[in-house]
């Protein structure tokens, strides 16, 4: 059988595909379930940036002598300390990575938090940053700078491995993925999947719009962990959004990306997903006569023949106006 061991932000991991931060990981036993079932690792359910600061508003005195300390004593007493618990829990029950997720758009307070949960026993720890910019009197690079200014706070409160999950609204995300990994991240992932409004036509109200994703969600990821990859090799890179099925994964490491997140396909198929994403992945390395992933890893990023005309491409119509449509 051939070997599907990978190494992710410093870890080392059975096999590439890690679960993402979801209502699949925010109990130990579920995360249990899940190591059984063939996870390489698991991302805990974020906690969100507003949660911490909201408890910290409610309860923080700025007369306190020991105030240096507010945070780690409030978390470890009140309602927060539940999420602690989830990551003790979860490293007592699995012997697979652990890492933990803040959900982040500001550089405050809440970095403090990074270090409580290093202490709690966390592999590495997954910086979920993604805001929608709509200030008129927005300042072009704010937003990337923003990115770096998280990390280098949670940085002073942690040692273990930061990995930095990216949304798509960048301009160019090269140039973030290196000043990211100047900054000390140890891996990235591309990409986080936004929040989808919809509209309601009948009633003229708002709701959520599509939330699972759909195979074909892949692309923008390989994208840019194919130039990223090449471009920054020293960086690790997981591929999050479309990744259904093993071949999807295999798509994601020829890219250059060390692992992949899913999510969707484990709530359509169960667990037992994971093991048939195994198969898959084995069965196409047999094939073509891989023995491990770093024999196939990154070979159809930016530095493969045409690699840099295929994902350099932009304009739809130049490549596809060929096509017609049925009545044509």
């Amino acid at each position: 059988m051939n070997n599907l061991s990978t190494t992710f932000a410093g870890l080392t991991l059975r096999n590439p595909f890690i679960v993402s931060s979801s209502g699949l990981t925010d109990t130990a036993p579920k995360c249990l379930i899940l190591e059984e079932a063939g996870a390489g690792a698991v991302v805990l359910k974020s906690i969100f940036e507003e949660q911490i600061m909201q408890e910290h508003d409610h309860w923080y005195n700025p007369d306190n002598a020991e105030g240096d300390d507010y945070l780690s004593t409030y978390l470890r007493a009140h309602s927060l300390s539940e999420h602690i618990g989830l990551i003790e829990e979860a490293k007592r029950l699995c012997s697979i990575p652990i890492i933990a997720s803040i959900n982040c758009t500001t550089a405050t307070e809440w970095a403090q938090y990074a270090g409580i949960v290093e202490q709690a026993g966390a592999d590495a720890l997954e910086l979920n940053i993604m805001e929608v910019q709509t200030e008129m009197d927005y300042k072009y690079g704010d937003y990337e700078r923003k990115h770096i200014e998280i990390l280098e706070q949670v940085r002073r409160y942690v040692r273990l491995p930061i990995i930095v999950k990216l949304g798509m609204n960048l301009t160019n995300p090269v140039t973030l993925v290196n000043q990211l990994y100047a900054n000390g991240a140890a891996a990235v992932v591309m990409f986080n999947r936004p929040y989808r409004p919809d509209i309601v036509i009948e009633s003229l109200k708002f709701h959520a719009g599509e939330m699972w994703t759909r195979p074909s969600d892949i692309g923008e990821a390989l994208r840019w962990v194919g130039i990223c990859s090449a471009r920054i090799p020293h960086l690790d890179y997981a591929v999050s959004g479309g990744v259904h099925d093993g071949w999807a994964a295999v798509k994601a490491l020829l890219a250059g990306a060390s692992a992949v997140e899913v999510c969707t396909t484990l709530f359509w198929n169960g667990s037992k997903r994971l093991a048939v994403m195994q198969e898959q992945m084995q069965q196409w390395m047999e094939e073509h006569g891989y023995d491990n992933i770093p024999t196939f890893k990154g070979r159809m990023n930016l530095n493969a023949d045409e690699g840099d005309q295929l994902y350099g491409r932009t304009q739809f119509m130049k490549y596809f106006s060929g096509y017609k449509g049925k009545d044509q």
